[in-house]
C-alpha cells in the first residue's frame, strides 16, 4: 500500500512583516522592514541603514546608523540608537596627498548618564607640523568633551549626525592650522543609564511577564570631574598621507 505523502507547509505564510522605526528623537523615521514568525524572535536584532535612506536625501548616504530592536507594538518594531559611522569610501575620498589626518578616540559621559565613544577627525589643507597636530588634537578633544558632558544623549546624537559638532570643532580649530574638513567618523554607545534600559522584546498580547533582573547601575562622573583634554583621549592616531 502506497504511503500518503504529507503536504509541506510553506513557512513563509506563517511569517509577518514588521516596520522598523527609529527612536522618537530621530522623528521615528522608517529604518526598514523585517520578517518573523513570532515577535519575540525580533529581540536584539541589529539594523543598519543610512541617513540618506531615512531622510530621503541621497547626499547623506555616507552616514550609516545602527539600531537595535527592543520592543514590538503591533506590526511596528521599536529601536534604540547604537551608533553611527562614515563609510570607508567616503573617508578615502577626502584623504589627500601631502596633508595630515588627525584622529582622536574619546570616551565621554553625557549629562544624562550615557557613556559614548566618539571618534573625531580633522583633515588639514597641507601637511602640519608635529606641534600643530598636537595643538589641534588637544583643542578638538577639549571641544568634544565639554560639549558631550553638557548635553543629553539625544541632543548630542543630533549634533553629530547633522554636522553641528563638526562645525564647532572646525571654527575653533582652524586658526591653529588651516583645516579642509572636520568629521565625527564614528560613535558607539558603550553603556546606558540604568533607568533608561529597555527590557527585551515582549509580545504585546502576552501578559504576566516575569520581571527583568535589576540592571547594574554605571558609576556617574560629574562634568566637573571630567579629566583634562590631554588625558581624555584613550587612543590617538596620527597619519600623514604621502
Amino acid at each position: 500500500m502506497a504511503r500518503k505523502q504529507q503536504k509541506k507547509v510553506d513557512s513563509w505564510k506563517e511569517k509577518k512583516w514588521y516596520n522598523i522605526v527609529a527612536p522618537e528623537f530621530l522623528n521615528r523615521a522608517t529604518v526598514g522592514q523585517t520578517i518573523a514568525s513570532d515577535p519575540a524572535l525580533l529581540a536584539d536584532r541589529i539594523i543598519e541603514t543610512t541617513v540618506g535612506e531615512m531622510a530621503g536625501d541621497m547626499s547623506k548616504n555616507n552616514i550609516k546608523m545602527r539600531f537595535r530592536i527592543v520592543s514590538v507594538n503591533g506590526d511596528t518594531a521599536e529601536t534604540v540608537f547604537l551608533g553611527h559611522h562614515l563609510t570607508n569610501d567616503y573617508l578615502r575620498s577626502i584623504v589627500k596627498r601631502q596633508t595630515s589626518k588627525i584622529d582622536a578616540i574619546l570616551t565621554v559621559r553625557t549629562a544624562d548618564g550615557y557613556i559614548v565613544t566618539i571618534k573625531p577627525t580633522c583633515f588639514t589643507v597641507k601637511r602640519a607640523r608635529t606641534s600643530q597636530i598636537r595643538a589641534i588634537r588637544n583643542m578638538m578633544t577639549r571641544i568634544v568633551v565639554r560639549r558631550a558632558v553638557k548635553s543629553n544623549f539625544e541632543d548630542l546624537v543630533q549634533e553629530i549626525v547633522t554636522g553641528k559638532l563638526s562645525s564647532m570643532v572646525y571654527k575653533q580649530t582652524k586658526n591653529i592650522y588651516p583645516l579642509r574638513r572636520v568629521e565625527i567618523r564614528k560613535t558607539e554607545v558603550v553603556k546606558t543609564p540604568a533607568q533608561r534600559r529597555v527590557p527585551k522584546v515582549v509580545e504585546e498580547e502576552k501578559e504576566n511577564t516575569a520581571p527583568a533582573e535589576a540592571p547594574v547601575e554605571a558609576p556617574v562622573t560629574e562634568a566637573a570631574e571630567t579629566p583634562a583634554a590631554e588625558e581624555v583621549a584613550e587612543t590617538v592616531e596620527e597619519t600623514a598621507e604621502e
